[in-house]
């Protein structure tokens, strides 16, 4: 399994050049089973890399572009009369899909947005009383443009701790963006190329495994101090969640994995500690007048906490 793993890791870094921390945070997320907000502005690859992702564990992806008229069972589906039966046809939404990109999250009104967020809690979706699972690797990644608020409804703060991950997009570096420049003039990068690696039968005994990684009670310990020191502290208006810490933990289990070791490190949480806290704190008015960032605050936070041996 880690082999195949490995594999899949090496191709998604062929292929989206400029982002390996974050490939490595998104594949993280989909192996502990979260789903992940991505923010950046635009043309930096988001959707390719998501698409990507698809491609390489052998699962079905859709694409919704969220605008302020979009209904919910324009997401889940709906029921419709068809005449020459005379019978009810359910037509299943977007939704039903492994992988689902919610691109612009943050353009579409709350009602449809607690569509979505609803389904990613449960994994489940009610058309006209009647439910329908929706598939066992099932994961949704949001994304947000972080320089146009004009026309947007955001996330509130609770609807936010639903994602596992926030992660920042940035450009990548010169060299990486010359070689995806030549990629594109050469006609050398063809999205039809990218076979998968695992199917998802596999994909699926790899969580199984991740589950079996083992976190110590130092650890586990470490995780909450550093939950709880978000409530504690004086720059931070609202703290994280019991969801955080959980979130927190299983994230550090799949980066563990991913390292190829049977056991979560503090370094582990570390490292996932940023993009899991980021979208769930606010900080104190006096904190944003100084101009400090959550990255920072989270940060300084961390590195309050004496780190178990």
């Amino acid at each position: 399994m880690r082999s195949e793993l490995s594999t899949l890791l090496n191709r998604y870094d062929q292929r989206i050049l400029g982002q390996s921390k974050n490939i490595r945070m998104l594949l993280s997320a989909v192996l502990s089973g979260g789903h992940v907000l991505l923010e950046g502005v635009p043309g930096t690859g988001k959707t390719q890399m998501v698409r990507t992702l698809a491609s390489l564990i052998g699962g079905s992806f859709n694409r919704i572009q969220f605008t302020p008229d979009l209904l919910p069972s324009d997401i889940t589906g709906s029921t419709i009369y068809n005449m020459k039966d005379s019978s009810f046809q359910t037509l299943k939404g977007p939704i039903f899909s492994n992988i689902l990109l919610a691109d612009e999250i943050n353009r579409t009104p709350a009602k449809t947005q607690a569509a979505l967020l609803e389904a990613m809690e449960e994994k489940q979706v009610t058309i006209q009383g009647k439910t329908y699972l929706l598939p066992d690797v099932f994961f949704v990644v949001a994304t947000q443009n972080p320089i146009e608020f004009e026309g947007t409804y955001p996330l509130p703060e609770a609807q936010q701790d639903r994602f596992l991950f926030k992660l920042l997009i940035d450009f990548p570096s010169f060299e990486e963006e010359v070689a995806v420049l030549r990629q594109v003039i050469e006609n050398t990068y063809d999205e039809s190329q990218v076979e998968s690696v695992v199917d998802l039968d596999t994909f699926l005994e790899i969580r199984k495994e991740i589950k079996a990684v083992t976190i110590s009670d130092t650890v586990v310990h470490y995780i909450m101090e550093l939950v709880r020191k978000t409530r504690d502290s004086d720059s931070i208006r609202v703290g994280a969640s019991t969801r955080a810490a959980i979130s927190i933990g299983k994230a550090a289990q799949a980066w563990a994995y991913l390292a190829e070791r049977d056991y979560v490190t503090p370094d582990d949480i570390k490292v996932v500690a940023k993009p899991g806290l980021r979208h769930r704190i606010l900080l104190s008015p006096h904190t944003e007048l100084e101009g400090a960032s959550i990255d920072q605050i989270i940060e300084e936070l961390v590195g309050s906490i004496p780190v178990p041996r």
